[in-house]
């Protein structure tokens, strides 16, 4: 065989070999990829490709009494979670007898609105909010949870925060598909915390969730991963349905 002979067997073989490693490179675009070369280890980014990626279940079968009743004190310090939250996230506590129960403070500023909204217990108008939705928890994986999880879940500092009610209330059980604050600057944290959250508990997320995500961390490629301390399963005097 001579040397122009072997070189066209060459070229023929190599042909294929291309032509497939093209389709991969746009199979796994469609798919979504991997977090890309500016995913760094650790970073809210890179803990992306880490979520299961599944189709929403069914809503069927939920009411807020699966994740038990609101507010539960699961770390036992004497307190329900709503004040704890609040006592982290405002300034300026005052407190109705003892420094449990908060009376009044200043959400400065409101992470949703980047506005400052005053809180006074009664007639508030700050919301605590679930971070990912107990509702759309429930449609990527709590239905299958034990009761336990579910209240820990509910509960979990991480999965928590102080915010002025009128755009919580909007935010419904959206997920970063279908809802972010309007206050962009906070955007990048937000859905950090969310990542966090999915991740902990092991609650999945949609293609188009997890494209949204990455839409918005890839313009923060060093936003880190939040992380909590709160166990995954509430102390077992708690009970839900």
């Amino acid at each position: 065989m001579n040397r122009r002979t072997t070189a066209a067997l060459l070229a023929l073989i190599a042909v294929p070999v291309l032509l497939t490693g093209c389709e991969l490179g746009t199979k796994d675009k469609e798919e979504g990829g991997a977090a890309g070369p500016d995913a760094k280890a650790g970073s809210a980014l890179a803990a992306v490709d880490t979520l299961t990626v599944k189709g929403r279940a069914p809503k069927t079968g939920y009411e807020r009494s699966r994740f038990g009743s609101a507010w539960a004190d699961t770390d036992s310090n004497g307190c329900p979670t709503r004040d704890d939250i609040l006592k982290r996230d405002l300034k300026d506590v005052s407190y109705q007898g003892g420094d449990c129960r908060v009376a009044a403070g200043t959400l400065a500023p409101d992470p949703y609105t980047g506005k400052d909204v005053s809180f006074r217990r009664g007639r508030s108008q700050v919301d605590i909010d679930h971070l990912v939705a107990l509702s759309d928890a429930w449609q990527k994986g709590a239905f299958q949870w034990a009761p336990s999880k579910r209240i820990a879940f509910a509960n979990d500092p991480l999965n928590l925060i102080a915010v002025d009610a009128r755009p919580n209330r909007s935010k419904g059980d959206g997920d970063t598909a279908t809802w972010l604050p309007p206050n962009k600057a906070y955007r990048c944290t937000y859905v950090a915390g969310q990542v966090a959250v999915k991740k902990k508990y092991g609650v999945w997320v949609t293609s188009a969730e997890r494209d949204a995500m990455k839409k918005v961390l890839t313009t923060c490629p060093d936003e880190r991963l939040p992380s909590g301390s709160a166990p995954t399963l509430a102390p077992p005097r708690f009970h839900a349905r």
